[in-house]
């Protein structure tokens, strides 16, 4: 397999892969390492979005490709009707950093999967079908998880197909009026991403739990971008005190650039479902346990999470210093390395600017939102050189 891509080659792939292909803001890449990656012509760009949050060990870390490598020479497909002993060493692991009443899991592949399981589990356990979200919300593209993601163009193709979702503004008062006794769920992210990165109060997520245990409802937690330490603890709901969802949506960091996805749920959803219930023929493979399994004890070594709220705090503050005087800079907002430097004027010019002129990835949150998902093992000194990047496209001193 070469790694060498020529101008043909990739408007091969831009070809093959239709309107799904992205602009792209760099050289093809054919390698990383830690926060970088590398382009064929030897150009490393700073990856200030961990590929989307993902990466959260950054690129090729060795606990990763140690564990691939490892489990690729003994066995890399199981069965879910065979028992295989990489999973069960992960489940174990996986729900040992979980809140306590979450003792069960459900291994898939994706984010959005995690998010369509969870949702087709709270049908069964309420055996209703009515659900709420939040405007801002993003929950995934595949139909459920579409039909809880806020942006009505996103949504308006596939009228028809999608279940109807009550969407409420992310106050406590708006989401204690929706919840009725015909609502199955209420799925919320402690810090909404693609949404603008809007952290939302603790006084919307307790009166949220409050309003489905009077109603019989589930709280359903996507913690996939903001789980496995991103937002300074192993889940973001863990900052909001006596906060107990019933069902938690994984992915993204928690196979580290992996395809890995994962529900966690407690004793009333394990009691509505059945064999056949829910399936997934990848979802648990060897493979994906095993680099999970590398996660989270990397995390846990290293104490990842809580160097996320140190350092994210740290460089939020930077941002803060650098931008309190610049006027196309509203506010800068986030929590560990979820953070969203908030303008005044669109974002997409000045991402592409980061990317093409200083080698600096970021990504959009919304149409205003520099949004930054570093890798969890990020240095001060990579942070400050995207905060002077940043600084130099938007102006000031």
């Amino acid at each position: 397999m070469s790694e060498h891509v020529t101008p043909a080659s990739a408007s091969a792939e831009d070809r093959r892969l239709g309107t799904w292909a992205p602009r792209r803001p760099t050289p093809p890449i054919v390698g990383g390492e830690g926060c970088e990656l590398i382009a064929e012509n030897g150009d490393r760009y700073l990856d200030l979005t961990a590929g989307y949050g993902v990466c959260c060990l950054g690129y090729n870390h060795p606990a990763i490709v140690d564990a691939i490598k490892r489990q690729a020479e003994r066995l890399t497909f199981c069965p879910l009707n065979v028992s295989s002993a990489v999973r069960a060493e992960y489940v174990e692991a996986l729900v040992a950093i979980l809140p306590a009443t979450l003792d069960r899991v459900f291994l898939c592949n994706s984010g959005t999967e995690a998010v369509e399981g969870a949702l087709k589990f709270a049908a069964l356990a309420t055996g209703r079908s009515r659900t709420v979200a939040l405007r801002s919300s993003f929950h995934g593209r595949t139909l459920g998880a579409l039909a809880m993601t806020w942006n009505p163009a996103a949504r308006r193709p596939y009228d028809g197909l999608l279940h109807d979702a009550v969407f409420v503004q992310p106050e406590a008062e708006a989401v204690d009026q929706a919840v009725s006794g015909e609502t199955a769920a209420v799925v919320l992210e402690p810090v909404q991403g693609e949404g603008g990165v809007n952290v939302l109060g603790d006084d919307v997520l307790l009166a949220t739990r409050r309003a489905c245990d009077r109603h019989g409802a589930l709280l359903i937690l996507d913690e996939v971008q903001t789980g496995f330490g991103r937002c300074g603890r192993w889940f973001a709901h863990q900052y909001t005190p006596g906060l107990e969802p019933d069902l938690v949506a994984m992915a993204k960091g928690i196979g580290g650039g992996f395809p890995l996805g994962a529900i966690a749920y407690g004793g009333r959803v394990a009691e509505a479902l059945r064999p056949g219930s829910h399936g997934s023929t990848y979802g648990g493979n060897p493979l994906a346990c095993a680099v999970g399994l590398a996660v989270i004890e990397t995390l846990e070594r290293l104490d990842l999470p809580a160097r996320a709220a140190t350092i994210g705090a740290r460089f939020a503050e930077s941002l803060r210093s650098r931008f309190a005087s610049n006027p196309r800079v509203r506010e800068v907002r986030g929590r560990g390395l979820m953070i969203g430097v908030v303008l005044r004027e669109r974002a997409g010019r000045h991402i592409a600017r980061l990317a093409t002129e200083h080698r600096v990835l970021a990504l959009p949150a919304g149409p205003n939102v520099i949004r930054l998902l570093p890798p969890l093992i990020v240095t001060h000194e990579e942070l400050e050189r995207g905060a002077e990047a940043i600084q130099d496209v938007l102006g000031g001193e």
